[in-house]
């Protein structure tokens, strides 16, 4: 069935490729809400591991791995929008991506001990989130061959925004509400509504916040 829908279904252009998708691809994953809509040519491996909310969107030529060492692999929460050519794979641990986050074209997102990724995030293309890291120390030989080791699931809090091309390294933590700078690239944690920026990144200051008077 798998082999059937990659061969005919998934390269399918124009609505009828995008009906098809809606209708065939749900049996394919744990499991998979109302108005899931998936572009041609999405890679999916593992997809008995993913689960998907309502609306969530999956743009052209994306690849997405659930392989993980959970049941769930890969979490996508209601509303969720991966653009254009991401790249999403669970190397171990869980992925989980909290509701109306989307994630800029061309991002990629790879862990070793899973990522967490909360609500309303924003995203810009070209972003990277890089979960885990290799041995460089001990016997000689190809670094390929060393174990793959991780400090921990990189973690971004809810309503955090990452400008272009921005670089959060392994088992740091941004905060809710957080501002990082195109290009930056994370190599430690950031608070709550800090802006940072910079190679490495520095928080340069607090996000003014006021009042609305609301309840």
């Amino acid at each position: 069935y798998y082999e059937l829908l990659c061969m005919f279904v998934a390269p399918m252009p124009g609505g009828l490729g995008l009906a098809l998708r809606k209708l065939l691809y749900p049996r394919l994953f744990a499991s998979c809400g109302r108005g899931v809509i998936i572009g041609r040519n999405v890679v999916l491996r593992h997809p008995h591991r993913m689960q998907l909310a309502d609306h969530v969107t999956i743009d052209d030529n994306c690849l997405l791995d659930g392989r993980g060492d959970e049941d769930a692999g890969l979490v996508l929460g209601e509303g969720v929008i991966l653009n254009r050519g991401c790249l999403v794979q669970a190397k171990g641990g869980a992925i989980r991506i909290g509701e109306r986050t989307t994630i800029g074209s061309n991002s990629v997102i790879v862990a070793t001990r899973g990522a967490e990724i909360g609500a309303a995030v924003m995203f810009a293309g070209g972003c990277s989130v890089s979960a885990g890291a290799y041995q460089v120390d001990g016997a000689p030989g190809p670094i390929m061959d060393k174990e793959a080791t991780s400090a921990g699931p990189v973690r971004i809090g809810d309503g955090a925004w990452l400008g272009t091309s921005a670089v959060i390294l392994d088992g740091i933590r941004v905060g809710a509400g957080a501002v990082i700078g195109a290009g930056a690239i994370v190599n430690r944690d950031v608070p709550d509504n800090a802006i940072a920026a910079g190679v490495p990144a520095k928080v340069l200051r607090q996000r003014r916040l006021h009042d609305t008077g609301g309840d």
